[in-house]
């Protein structure tokens, strides 16, 4: 019998529980993997459409469904609008990021559904995690977003990314997430 892996058994949970909430998606390193990049990765990452007013009842739900927070600071989820919890039969962390702001909710909306080891969830675009890995700006994030670009150049909307950043340069005032795209295009 084969093993189900537990960002599948975490995902399997999860799903229905934030279904419940709204609007979400899976990013992060297990998106790379749901585009068919091989990537390790200890943790999932969800962003879903939630108001830090309603956290407490969201934590206590997911409680409930065996997820246990590992943080209690409001401030702390007021601050960086992160809820980690981990996710207990299986041991593995989660991140639910709370979606507030223009940009989660346009990720959200080209979120589509995709088959994540027998589990259909939401997954953010492969632009829009092209956008989000090259805006984290980590090493392991930049070698995930050049992975994707090199996997799946002919099926990328490059323009859109372009344009995406451009316009987070602008809100952020920075002047790397251009260049760093067009480095790793080659």
């Amino acid at each position: 019998m084969p093993i189900t892996p537990a960002a599948v058994e975490l995902l399997r949970d999860l799903a229905p529980l934030l279904a419940r909430w709204g609007p979400w998606y899976l990013f992060g390193a297990q998106a790379v993997v749901a585009y068919g990049i091989p990537r390790l990765s200890a943790d999932v990452d969800v962003t879903v459409s939630l108001d830090a007013e309603d956290a407490p009842r969201f934590v206590a739900e997911m409680t409930r469904a065996g997820f246990q927070p590992l943080v209690s600071d409001p401030d702390f989820v007021r601050r960086t609008h992160v809820l980690p919890f981990v996710h207990q039969a299986t041991g593995m962390p989660i991140d639910v990021v709370l979606g507030a702001s223009g940009l989660e909710q346009e990720f959200a909306e080209r979120a589509s559904p995709r088959d994540v080891g027998g589990v259909v969830v939401p997954v953010i675009s492969r632009e829009d995690l092209v956008v989000a890995k090259i805006l984290a700006g980590r090493p392991k994030d930049t070698e995930d977003a050049r992975a994707l670009w090199r996997a799946h150049r002919n099926d990328l909307d490059a323009d859109r990314i372009e344009s995406v950043l451009r316009l987070l340069e602008e809100a952020l005032g920075q002047s790397d997430l251009l260049p760093a795209f067009r480095s790793l295009r080659g």
